[in-house]
């Protein structure tokens, strides 16, 4: 028997953009210092907001608990998918950068972790999330249903 899918709950849009902000910060920090191991752990901070939700993600908790409650309320809510699907392709591409750093490949880990922080940036700062833009197109081609 098949079941119908339904959209999930729509969230708050600020708290992915804190993530990316923070995230942008602490990798373009890493990269000043040439202190690598900031991308491993930024891959398991965005693992587990990915994969367990926001609950689990320690700056989307801290955003939803200390920062989203002297706020006022957002003027519009988003789907989820997206940016959970965003999150994904920059663990994809941090755990790549993490490989290469203990290959020796030094070069290539700072590429493939700028090109996450350059992208995690221009969605913290302007709210043009590729990684959104890439899901909302898949989606679309494929029929999803998004929440709005």
């Amino acid at each position: 028997m098949l079941c119908a899918m339904t959209a999930p709950r729509p969230i708050d849009p600020r708290g992915p953009r804190v993530n990316q902000g923070v995230l942008t910060v602490a990798l373009l920090a890493g990269f000043v210092l040439d202190w690598w191991p900031v991308v491993p752990a930024f891959a398991v901070v965005l693992f587990l907001g990915a994969a367990f939700g926001p609950r689990y993600g320690p700056v989307l908790r801290l955003y939803a608990e200390v920062i989203r409650p002297r706020l006022p309320p957002p003027t519009e809510l988003e789907d989820p998918r997206p940016p959970r699907f965003a999150a994904t392709v920059g663990v994809l591409f941090l755990g790549a950068a993490t490989v290469a750093f203990l290959a020796g490949a030094a070069a290539v880990g700072w590429a493939l972790a700028l090109v996450v922080a350059a992208l995690a940036g221009l969605a913290a700062t302007t709210g043009i999330c590729v990684g959104c833009e890439i899901y909302l197109f898949v989606a679309r081609r494929r029929g999803v249903e998004l929440a709005a």
